[in-house]
């Protein structure tokens, strides 16, 4: 699994660009705001959703440009190459929608994308995951699974405009049993089946983790799922959990109308994460171990999506060198190299990457310019 090309047009700082990529190792340093970041970003469109900054499409847009952007990659996925094109057509709203083309042909959703490469992502603005809000966690854990059951994403969409469906209805007074009732089949339906997808995840995970614990430099975090169903037997057969669901949802109409929301459901679940070794819920641990017990979940959620996917995913970590000392900078590496992935990576300084040696592509990026020499 390699990208070996990337080229962007009018997207963030960058006017127009080509890049090749020779290793399975690339870094790219520079000052801070020159752009390495938007390059990784760039990469993550590979993927479905909106990246890994969460930004309007209308936000990537170069500022002075056509009012729209176009990205260009050429991979390899189990040695057949592929093209992928990624655009958003100029719109004086700035809210244009994305369009995907696989090997010249328009994908259908910006899910296919998934049969042909998996991006995982690791950034500065993840390092408050275990102290900050639940939501925060629940779309990390949602895209860890999406990774390795593609029929994720479209499970949570599909439950969350069955759930704005239904507040409306409630908010607004409109008590047909018959729309609510259906509604409430398809979130129950829906619902469960995000939960147990959620717990059959997490199982793999703390497997995995298990399994690699001894040669990892990082912590070992236990992992525990809130479904967001109080008391929800999730053991036994789907359609008895689906049941009780929607005679809650039944149960709850009058309580969520004067709330205004729909208080339980998938959308209220939680991932826990705790410091194994220490006991300690990750939320109190130290800042170096936060970010220690990140890298090691990140790197077993690599091995598992390469294991469930047959796919080795892309990696793109932005920042990450820094906040490591060498020994577990150096360790990084190398149990990246073992993995098989190919890693995109920034920092500011090339010598945060001394340990590669020549494993890797060192870009230099200036002024909207990138390469060896870029000035």
């Amino acid at each position: 699994m390699r990208v070996t090309s990337l080229r962007l047009g009018d997207f963030r700082n960058y006017a127009e660009i080509a890049l090749r990529f020779e290793s399975s190792f690339v870094a790219f340093f520079g000052d801070n705001g020159a752009g390495k970041t938007n390059l990784l970003e760039a990469l993550s469109l590979l993927s479905p959703g909106r990246g890994l900054r969460r930004a309007t499409y209308g936000d990537m847009v170069r500022q002075g440009g056509s009012g729209g952007f176009f990205l260009r990659a050429a991979i390899v996925s189990n040695d057949t190459p592929s093209d992928i094109v990624s655009q958003i057509r100029p719109d004086p709203s700035g809210l244009g929608s994305r369009t995907v083309k696989i090997d010249e042909t328009a994908a259908r959703t910006s899910e296919e994308l998934l049969d042909l490469l998996r991006v995982l992502w690791l950034t500065p603005a993840m390092d408050g995951l275990f102290t900050g809000p639940a939501g925060d966690r629940r779309r990390f854990l949602d895209r860890m699974v999406l990774a390795v059951d593609p029929a994720h994403g479209r499970r949570a969409s599909d439950f969350e405009r069955a759930m704005r469906s239904r507040n409306r209805l409630l908010t607004e007074g409109r008590l047909d049993d018959s729309w609510l009732s259906g509604l409430e089949a398809q979130m129950a339906e829906l619902g469960v089946a995000m939960a147990l997808a959620r717990a059959e995840f997490v199982r793999m995970m703390e497997d995995m983790i298990h399994k690699a614990a001894a040669d990892s430099p990082f912590p070992v975090a236990r992992l525990e799922l809130a479904s967001g169903y109080e008391a929800l037997e999730l053991g036994g057969a789907a359609v008895d959990a689906e049941d009780e669901v929607r005679q809650r949802l039944r149960a709850a109409r009058h309580v969520d109308r004067a709330a205004g929301r729909t208080r339980e459901g998938a959308h209220r679940a939680d991932l826990q994460v705790t410091h194994a070794e220490k006991a300690m819920p990750a939320a109190l641990a130290s800042t170096g171990e936060q970010k220690a017990l990140l890298i090691g979940l990140v790197l077993a959620h690599a091995r598992l999506t390469a294991a469930v996917s047959g796919l080795p995913p892309i990696l793109l970590l932005d920042e990450v060198a820094a906040h490591l000392d060498p020994g577990r900078r150096a360790a990084l590496f190398d149990l990246l190299g073992a993995l098989g992935v190919q890693a995109f990576m920034t920092g500011t300084d090339a010598s945060l990457f001394d340990a590669l040696g020549d494993r890797a592509q060192m870009l230099k990026v200036s002024g909207g310019r990138v390469g060896p020499d870029a000035a």
